[in-house]
């Protein structure tokens, strides 16, 4: 198929595609795992009150754990097509730009401080550390003039994500939740309950509506923010609110599911290349595409070495990397 025809198919088929796949993902993650469940048993669960031992595994297990991964795999995509739209930066990605750094270094700080704090306390200490790292990344960026080039910023991600990592392995190590840590940062969907998901998931929902919101204006911004502030608009409030809709999405994943790279770096090119540059198209798009991901990932986590569990964190990563050296290979461009 040519790019031209490509482009010719209407958003709204392309939209229905991408919804039909996600469906079937998410039936193919309920009905595959350690357990031996069949597509029945996953029915029952979903519309039944049915009680046996398999149905109650698929409802009360492996239910939130793919609602989970649904949300944070959206979030993710949508908080890097954000970034990358803002800084007209191809390879901004959360975790590459030092905000799930940020996030899980005040996690391991709070949970050594407050071990007592609740779900909703460790969110919120999420959030303040995926702004502290932002900030750090950018500030350091910025010190030296005309240095937002996307391998500067990317070089100082590495270098404060690589900081602020030492700084939560170290609090672990000294106040001895070493494990604790390690099990929220390992980046997976396991022992995922509905409490949390009650906690995070609006925060998830009121980031990805705000984007929708912001999304024409966030298409002039990613060409040049002269046009926008030409055309009237009020650059630095719309920058600030889409700078806190990052904060939202990537704080809230890394109190979900703890670190998780490259999602936010695929996902937005993989979707330009199929809806183009206008974000009014990519964000709706990336949001379907990441949970879908995300499903797939957690699939391949759960069955490839079954009964054991791969982290779903190592599986990105494994297709990510060859991902983001193919972009860097390419000088940032897109796949299109």
């Amino acid at each position: 198929m040519t790019k031209e025809k490509q482009r010719s198919i209407p958003f709204v088929y392309k939209m229905i595609v991408g919804i039909l796949l996600f469906m079937v993902m998410f039936v193919v993650a309920m009905g595959f795992g350690a357990a031996d469940t069949t597509f029945k048993d996953v029915w029952l669960a979903l519309t039944s009150h049915a009680t046996d031992d398999k149905i109650s595994l698929i409802r009360e297990i492996r239910l939130p754990r793919e609602v989970a991964g649904i949300f944070v795999g959206a979030a993710l995509a949508v908080s890097g097509a954000i970034m990358q739209g803002l800084t007209r930066n191809p390879l901004a990605d959360p975790s590459l730009l030092g905000l799930t750094a940020g996030a899980s270094a005040t996690l391991a700080i709070t949970i050594a401080l407050l071990p007592s704090a609740n779900y909703f306390y460790i969110m919120i200490a999420c959030f303040v550390g995926a702004a502290i790292g932002a900030l750090m990344v950018f500030g350091i960026s910025a010190m030296k003039k005309g240095s937002f080039s996307p391998l500067r910023i990317v070089l100082a991600g590495a270098a404060v994500s690589a900081f602020l990592y030492a700084i939560a392995e170290g609090v672990g190590i000294y106040f001895k939740i070493s494990k604790d840590v390690s099990m929220w940062t390992a980046g997976g969907l396991i022992g995922t309950s509905w409490g949390q998901l009650q906690v995070i998931v609006p925060f998830i929902l009121i980031g990805i509506f705000t984007s929708l919101l912001l999304s024409r204006q966030l298409t002039i911004l990613s060409l040049s923010e002269e046009v926008a502030a030409g055309l009237g608009q009020k650059t630095t409030q719309i920058k600030t609110v889409l700078f806190v809709v990052i904060i939202l999405l990537a704080g809230a994943s890394v109190a979900l599911v703890g670190n998780m790279t490259f999602i936010g770096l695929m996902v937005p090119h993989i979707v330009r290349a199929i809806v183009g540059t206008d974000y009014r198209l990519i964000i709706p798009m990336s949001a379907i595409a990441g949970a879908s991901f995300m499903l797939f990932a957690d699939t391949l986590g759960r069955t490839i070495n079954s009964p054991y569990e791969t982290p779903v964190a190592a599986i990105v990563a494994i297709m990510g990397l060859p991902f983001f050296l193919f972009i860097v290979h390419k000088g940032g461009k897109t796949l299109s």
